[in-house]
């Protein structure tokens, strides 16, 4: 049985796109990661991430991902973008798989595809890890050369979630266009 493992990456950020993965393991693939320590990817540093993913990449693990961009985000909501994400991703992966786990309490809307819906499946599912990974990874990257692009706003250090730096910057400069327009940074704790 071929199960692809979904999870996504930036649904609380004020910045930069959210980025959903699928990845599909197979056994021996599943040992080696096993033993490389593969969990959530919130729990692993940013270097074991990169180890991570370019391990995912060494095996030929089959991943696929898809983003969307901060105007999508406001013009769906963030959760629908990210099921949006997470659907284009599975449709995207060269094999159907005959069942989907979603890291979470949401199935994925019109995949027509056996799914079932798992809390912290990113702790419990390795595929679901794995694509946690890819999803993390990417979007991590893309904050990155938004960094570049839009000197100041500190999306390399920061990755667009709402810390106090963060927020203090918005104070000074206000939105960059990376910015997602339908979250109120202001009333943030």
């Amino acid at each position: 049985m071929l199960v692809a493992g979904v999870d996504e990456a930036g649904r609380g950020p004020l910045a930069g796109p959210v980025v959903a993965a699928a990845a599909i393991l197979l056994p021996s693939q599943i040992r080696v990661l096993h033993a490389f320590g593969l969990t959530d990817s919130k729990k692993l540093s940013p270097r074991k991430r990169e180890r991570l993913f370019a391990l995912l990449r060494d095996l030929g693990v089959l991943w696929k991902a898809q983003a969307a961009s901060p105007e999508r985000i406001d013009d769906m909501n963030i959760l629908q973008a990210s099921l949006w994400c997470m659907e284009r991703s599975v449709r995207a992966l060269p094999v159907p798989p005959d069942l989907v786990v979603v890291d979470g309490t949401v199935r994925i809307p019109g995949l027509g595809l056996p799914q079932r819906t798992l809390p912290k499946a990113d702790e419990r599912v390795l595929a679901v890890a794995a694509a946690s990974v890819v999803a993390k990874v990417l979007r991590d990257r893309v904050l990155t050369v938004l960094d570049k692009v839009y000197p100041g706003w500190g999306f390399a250090r920061h990755k667009g979630y709402p810390t106090a730096e963060h927020r203090r910057i918005l104070e000074e400069k206000g939105l960059s266009p990376a910015h997602r327009r339908s979250f109120s940074w202001r009333v943030l704790p």
